[in-house]
């Protein structure tokens, strides 16, 4: 039997995806299926780009709805531990880069609300992974794309 992937969120996360779906039910979905039916009104559907353009964006839509849905139902939410002595699963971690001291500050979430923009990473991510289970003052290495490490201190834990 297949395991179904769990998606560890934060609340707030998962309240956010809960206002996506919503979204794209109420709005989106219906946006859409008016888009298909003047589209259709235009005649012959068979050289038609508006109504091509409008199946492939429902198909989007929906398949988006999908997703979330099954994101939504497989969550496990992260409880705050109250532990700020080590780095876990939406702790938001300050580090600094040695030897040279600049400073970075990420949240760590599940990937269904990773958004690096945001300052949040995907637990999932080489960075994450690696900052995961240090304690303060730890120095990790963090690997990085061009195969070299960047050696880092964790700062704080919040």
């Amino acid at each position: 039997m297949d395991m179904q992937k769990e998606f560890p969120m934060t609340q707030s996360g998962y309240e956010q995806l809960q206002e996506e779906l919503e979204q794209l039910r109420t709005v989106k979905r219906p946006e859409v299926v008016e888009k298909i039916k003047v589209a259709r009104s235009f005649g012959d559907l068979s050289e038609n780009s508006e109504y091509d353009a409008a199946k492939d964006e429902q198909g989007f839509v929906e398949q988006e709805i999908t997703k979330i849905e099954d994101m939504l139902r497989h969550a496990k939410i992260i409880e705050d531990s109250n532990d700020n002595n080590s780095v876990q699963i939406g702790k938001t971690v300050t580090f600094k880069e040695l030897p040279d001291g600049d400073q970075e500050t990420y949240q760590i979430v599940g990937s269904a609300e990773a958004d690096p923009f945001e300052g949040k990473i995907s637990n999932e991510s080489p960075i994450a992974k690696s900052l995961l289970g240090a304690r303060l003052n730890d120095s990790v290495n963090v690997p990085l794309p061009n195969g070299n490490d960047m050696k880092v201190e964790i700062v704080s834990i919040d």
